[in-house]
């Protein structure tokens, strides 16, 4: 993995290293890039099945980019970007079966960061934001040390916040 292409994300007591699918989604990733270090509410979707959003609002935030690499049914551990259009802007993070829509109906998005490890916990996360509710997040870029420590943790089970 490329340190300027894996972002570290921390959820609640849940790590997970991705990549950014720079290749495939180059102006989403660039956009996001641009965000990091960003922390956010995690909470549990609406419509879409089995997945977290972050939503943005209507007017709040925008972003001039084009569909690329976009999609309606994200696998788990993919995580997309919506730029706003007919529905709000947000990212939509799937932990199992993902139908992207809103209210307005069926939506796709841009799919540029995919979960490559601590995949064993997105379910965990899942159902933890569903039954207790929002859950901050935060997505940074991984530098090698930040990854050594992400995987000398072992990935076993809830990362150890306050490190007792």
């Amino acid at each position: 993995m490329s340190q300027s292409e894996t972002i570290l994300i921390t959820a609640g007591s849940y790590r997970f290293l991705g990549i950014l699918e720079s290749s495939s989604a180059p102006q989403t990733c660039a956009l996001f890039r641009s965000l990091l270090p960003y922390t956010q509410k995690l909470i549990h979707v609406r419509w879409s099945g089995e997945g977290l959003w972050i939503p943005l609002g209507y007017n709040a935030t925008k972003f001039n980019i084009p569909f690329e690499n976009h999609t309606s049914h994200p696998a788990p551990g993919q995580i997309l970007l919506y730029p706003g259009g007919i529905s709000e802007t947000e990212f939509l993070w799937a932990y199992g079966e993902v139908s992207f829509a809103s209210k307005m109906g069926q939506l796709a998005a841009n799919h540029f960061l995919t979960i490559v490890e601590g995949g064993e916990n997105l379910r965990k996360l899942g159902e933890k934001v569903l039954w207790e509710g929002a859950l901050e997040v935060s997505f940074e870029a991984a530098n090698e040390e930040m990854i050594r420590e992400f995987r000398s943790e072992g990935n076993s089970g809830e990362w150890r916040v306050a490190k007792l």
